[in-house]
């Protein structure tokens, strides 16, 4: 009892020592850090947070404290965005000190530190994005017309015939999309064991990589030699986690290499890259960007699209007129296809609507600041992780009155045309991190949601009495909810 005592004070000490000294090395600076909630000796805000919802408490503090706000987890500082002005200043117009990322331990712990999304500013990151340019740029990204049309076709299908719900629906069809264009590859549905795993390897990453989970890792190393399984949770499938990344990294690029070798490999970015010499890219990058792309891909599509159909169940009057507006504008009892775009503009809207009602990532990823920045008579240190709270954002009374609302007049001007061009919104990023696949995402998400409107009709379940079963929406934590 005694030794445990000991022990238990000493670990305290350690903790206490190392965030003050965190907190000593700070460099003075003649003006004041942006306002904040006040902190705790030593921990900060670190007990003010709500951990599995942190971008509630962030728009919370926003609400008192303004556009800009610090608060501290551990010593860390954290200067989180709640304005679409200030994130187009510091993250648009000052990129370069705000392109990389912090260090998030758990990411690495998992093994899933591959990710074209955490890495930070660099060389690997320029051959990452350079790779995703060549098959998700625009014009690329317009000529899969064919494919985005028959998957969204068999996700019709599939709704209509009741196979599995809607979530593994949504799913199978955005993976499917982007596992074509990467590894060639036809999906089996949501039990196909490609997507089965990278879904489960999604989830644990998402549960363990925010910065503010990740934070006691960073403030406090020593920790890490503590097993895991202590930590509870998500953190007790760490060791399955690295397993699950090493089997999709190397598993669907051997299967592309084992088909070239038969003459049989269909054309993707990967069969592009083992038929060319490369001499700035080894495979082992062209690995990590096709499994980036498929389980990125997969989740913030998929989970776009159901919120698409949630808001077209608790918004009739809204899908009643994207309805009507698909009557006019596609004729001959035929399917929609891209082409009919220019002439829809009211879905459009919607589909900018639901981004910015629930932002499907709705604190980003954070951004490091790499070097001390001043804005608006704030000082802004070195080091510091920025995040923008786009949830903050899309809640903005100012930008967006009776936010709360899904209405997607507000993207149109009064004419009936849209404001701004999809692929500038919000929900994308901003400066050098933004989104690579954003022209991919936003003809998979039109072509997906004008098909589902043109065969079905989406509205409340009914229970054994025929009586309507209310929906109450409910989102799940995480980096991407």
């Amino acid at each position: 009892m005694l030794s445990t005592h000991i022990l238990a004070s000493g670990i305290s000490c350690i903790v206490a020592l190392v965030v003050i000294s965190r907190l000593t090395r700070k460099r003075a600076h003649p003006l004041p850090l942006p306002p904040g909630p006040p902190p705790l000796p030593c921990l900060g805000n670190a007990l003010q947070l709500d951990t599995k919802r942190p971008w509630l408490t962030y728009t919370a503090w926003g609400k008192t404290y303004g556009k800009i706000i610090h608060s501290s987890i551990f010593g860390i500082d954290l200067i989180i965005i709640n304005s679409e002005t200030v994130a187009r200043e510091l993250l648009d117009r000052r990129s370069g000190n705000y392109s990389t990322r912090p260090i998030i331990r758990t990411s690495e712990l998992a093994g899933v530190d591959f990710n074209t999304v955490l890495l930070p500013y660099g060389e690997t990151l320029r051959q990452h994005r350079k790779m995703f340019h060549q098959v998700l740029r625009a014009e690329v990204s317009v000529s899969y017309y064919e494919m985005y049309s028959r998957h969204a076709n068999k996700l019709v299908v599939n709704l209509l015939d009741g196979i599995g719900d809607p979530q593994h629906q949504t799913e199978t069809y955005a993976a499917s999309l982007i596992m074509a264009v990467t590894y060639g590859y036809n999906a089996h549905g949501h039990e196909d064991p490609f997507l089965s795993r990278a879904r489960e390897l999604f989830d644990i990453g998402n549960r363990i990589v925010s910065p503010e989970k990740a934070a006691m890792f960073t403030a406090f190393p020593f920790l890490e030699k503590l097993p895991l399984w202590c930590f509870g949770g998500a953190f007790s499938l760490i060791g399955h986690c690295r397993e699950l990344a090493q089997q999709l990294l190397n598993e669907p690029f051997n299967e592309v290499k084992a088909q070239m070798a038969n003459g049989i490999a269909s054309h993707s970015l990967v069969a592009d890259f083992l038929s060319q010499a490369h001499d700035d890219a080894d495979e082992d990058t062209m690995k990590a960007v096709a499994l980036t792309g498929y389980a990125v891909g997969m989740d913030t599509t998929a989970s776009t699209l159901q919120t698409f159909l949630l808001a077209m169940v608790l918004y009739p009057d809204v899908q009643a007129r994207a309805r009507a507006e698909f009557d006019q504008a596609v004729k001959h009892d035929r399917m929609p296809c891209l082409d009919d775009r220019a002439s829809m503009p009211y879905l459009d809207a919607i589909l900018r609507e639901v981004l910015r009602w629930h932002p499907v990532v709705p604190l980003g990823i954070p951004h490091a600041t790499s070097n001390d920045d001043v804005y608006d008579g704030y000082f802004i240190p070195k080091g510091s992780k920025s995040h923008m709270s786009r949830l903050a954002l899309s809640r903005d009374e100012d930008v967006f009155p009776d936010a709360s609302r899904f209405d997607p007049n507000r993207h149109l001007t009064v004419d009936g045309k849209l404001k701004d061009p999809f692929v500038n919104h919000f929900a994308f990023g901003h400066g050098r991190r933004i989104c690579p696949g954003r022209w991919f995402a936003e003809n998979a998400l039109w072509t997906a949601a004008a098909t589902i409107l043109a065969v079905l009709r989406i509205d409340h379940a009914k229970d054994s009495n025929g009586d309507r079963i209310e929906v109450k929406p409910e989102f799940t934590t995480g980096v991407t909810v």
